[in-house]
């Protein structure tokens, strides 16, 4: 469809038709797009809103420059301008669903619904449809029709944001649609699993997922030992974690280290190599997985002492050595420059361009996957989708002179 190139990816010759504004119903269509489908997204006239969004730009960056993150949720899709709110506009769209085989949205139902886009009577007249629907809150409930930003379904209201936050503390700020990005590969898993029911059954569903579930999902451990013991696990401070073997350390030169021995026996006694200590395998403060954690802050705050001598590449060369578990803590910098990050593939160019974008995060052994373009500027393929559908240029021109299409 619309020039898409031939190929072997996993979804190639799926055709999805996205209706989504922002970030969790594009980032799901985008990853449908790296695995080989054809998105086709419809947007207002106006534009998807994330495309004009302000003030995500560090200090120094220059005024232009593009959107690198609408860039990332929208890369490899054809665009579609189109005013759903008359009637040609939705007989558009009505033709495009007839030929696809998915819809992605993650507009409000009662905004679906007005439109005629809600997923009961969409799947009455596409009974093969998968229909794939990102709600903030899900589909019932007193805040099902809730606006659904993922700071507030995802970050605050799913108890995230105050698991994070320690005693006195103020809660801390997620990173960029950390929630909405998550929650969208999901999603698209979802569609899959969709799409191989309909080849045993030959029929469409509806898969739906919601930020807020997606939220406390990831609060499982969480909320699982809150249910069986009645009482939620605290909030962690380094100053006083149980076991100084699963804490960050900041060392000589103001970078951290986060040590990751799980097994708290077992990664002791390296660790005490590695700090030149040995005499705290035998010291009754600290020769027991409960004695240390009894003595906790005492044996933090003598840790925190010996790692501000050395430098954190100092310290992991050592960590080798000594058979430590760690980790670097790295900043945004740092992962741009990780060998580890780069050779697995962590950064893809986008064909044609010579830009290189972070890339989703499943890979296949078989079938390649990853973007096939740049994200589309608005209403870019209006005149080629619609021509795919049937209309001539003269009824395109009618379209565009009456404000339907751009």
């Amino acid at each position: 469809m619309c020039g898409a190139p031939p190929g072997s990816r996993p979804l190639e010759g799926v055709v999805v038709v996205e209706i989504a504004l922002w970030v969790a119903g594009p980032a799901t269509a985008a990853v449908l797009a790296d695995w080989g489908a054809t998105v086709v997204k419809v947007e207002p006239l106006g534009g998807d809103p994330q495309r004009h969004l302000e003030g995500l730009r560090p200090p120094g960056a220059p005024a232009e420059g593009g959107n690198p993150t609408f860039d990332v949720s929208n890369r490899g899709k054809r665009s579609v301008a189109v005013d759903l709110k008359s009637d040609q506009g939705r007989e558009v769209v009505e033709k495009l669903l007839g030929q696809a085989d998915v819809l992605v949205t993650n507009m409000r139902m009662p905004a679906l619904a007005r439109l005629g886009l809600d997923h009961e009577s969409t799947l009455g007249r596409h009974p093969r449809l998968v229909y794939a629907l990102m709600t903030g809150y899900g589909l019932r409930g007193p805040h099902a029709d809730a606006p659904g930003y993922d700071t507030g379904a995802f970050w605050a209201r799913s108890g995230i944001a105050a698991s994070l936050t320690v005693p006195g503390g103020t809660p801390p700020f997620q990173r960029g649609a950390m929630g909405d990005r998550s929650a969208a590969v999901a999603l698209a898993g979802g569609v899959a699993a969709a799409l191989l029911a309909r080849e045993r059954t030959g029929r469409g569903q509806l898969v739906s997922s919601s930020l807020y579930r997606w939220g406390t999902y990831l609060l499982a451990s969480d909320l699982s030992i809150a249910l069986q013991f009645g009482a939620p696990m605290a909030t962690a401070r380094r100053d006083v974690m149980a076991s100084p073997t699963v804490n960050c350390y900041r060392c000589a030169d103001d970078r951290w280290v986060w040590l990751i021995g799980l097994e708290r026996d077992r990664h002791w006694p390296p660790l005490v190599r590695a700090v030149g200590r040995p005499s705290w395998l035998t010291d009754e403060r600290f020769a027991t997985s409960s004695a240390r954690q009894q003595h906790a802050q005492e044996l933090i705050a003598s840790l925190d002492a010996l790692f501000a001598e050395k430098s954190r590449a100092e310290w992991l060369t050592i960590f080798d050595e000594c058979d430590v578990w760690a980790e670097p803590v790295n900043t945004i910098e740092d992962v741009l420059v990780d060998e580890q990050f780069l050779a697995a593939g962590g950064l893809v160019e986008l064909p044609g361009t010579g830009t290189l974008t972070v890339n989703t995060p499943l890979d296949f052994g078989d079938t390649p996957v990853g973007p096939r373009a740049a994200a589309p500027a608005l209403g870019a393929q209006t005149e080629d989708v619609l021509s795919w559908l049937g209309y001539t240029p003269a009824d395109i021109e009618t379209l565009r002179s009456a404000g339907v299409v751009g």
